[in-house]
């Protein structure tokens, strides 16, 4: 499990099934406070048992990657999509499949917005590029991190939860304040087969944003899930099912 330095000024960890694969691989990216191993293990290890080739990148800041403490600029979602790209160019993918969760579906829908070529495919889990006002205090209830364990801190490599979580908050409060904007400006750009995946009981994404960010994608669609935030978690089969089915159709040119 090697580490890249990018053109970004990030050095990033990741895990790949198959490195002398040709197949287009399918990057796999976590959320908050996770690495690619943490929250996304069993889908690399079911995408791997499959016969797909699965890379999971753990962006900066997070688990091995670089550079440390993790920060969050107002801009910091589109930053993870630069150095996502930058780590194709590094390592000489011209195209990808993405799976992103959470922090990592909101990247890859920005990925799949701005660099459309060069996205096979997407499926965002527990993401909808758009934050409305209501959400503010949902974010906030984040603040001050008494939920963040000792062995978070020490992979993450920070000491100050209140510190960390001030910033994302005050990052996702910002955006809410310039309105709401992360990718939805931008979905009309997507050409490729997307699924948004949300479970019902999602506090954080409310469906009608994934409705309001798929009716821009020509191939986009929603897909519900009975569960919370972590649908490939808690609704493992039900997700299994439909990513092995996109992934099928997107790689045969049948998705949409």
């Amino acid at each position: 499990m090697p580490l890249i330095e990018i053109d970004t000024g990030a050095t990033l960890h990741y895990e790949d099934t198959d490195p002398a694969g040709s197949q287009t691989p399918v990057i796999l990216i976590h959320g908050m406070l996770g690495t690619a191993r943490a929250h996304l293990g069993h889908v690399i290890d079911w995408l791997a048992a499959q016969r797909f080739r699965a890379i999971g990148l753990t962006l900066r800041g997070y688990g091995e990657s670089l550079p440390k403490p993790r920060d969050f600029p107002h801009n910091f979602y589109h930053r993870d999509c630069d150095d996502l790209l930058a780590f194709m160019d590094a390592i000489g993918l011209s195209q990808a499949h993405l799976l992103g969760y959470s922090d990592g579906g909101e990247v890859a829908l920005i990925a799949a917005s701005k660099a459309p070529a060069r996205v096979a495919s997407c499926i965002a889990i527990g993401a909808v590029g758009n934050f409305a006002p209501e959400l503010r205090s949902v974010f906030q209830r984040s603040y001050p991190g008494d939920w963040i364990t000792e062995e978070d801190k020490v992979l993450h490599g920070f000491s100050d939860s209140a510190k960390f979580t001030g910033a994302w908050v005050r990052a996702m409060t910002r955006m809410i304040d310039a309105g709401g904007d992360v990718s939805l400006s931008l979905a009309s750009n997507i050409t490729c087969p997307l699924i948004i995946m949300l479970g019902e009981s999602d506090k954080l994404n409310p469906l009608y944003l994934g409705q309001r960010f798929v009716d821009r994608v020509k191939r986009g669609r929603l897909e519900v899930f009975p569960c919370g935030h972590a649908v490939h978690d808690q609704a493992r089969e039900q997700f299994y099912e439909l990513t092995l089915q996109h992934l099928l159709d997107a790689s045969s040119g049948q998705a949409g």
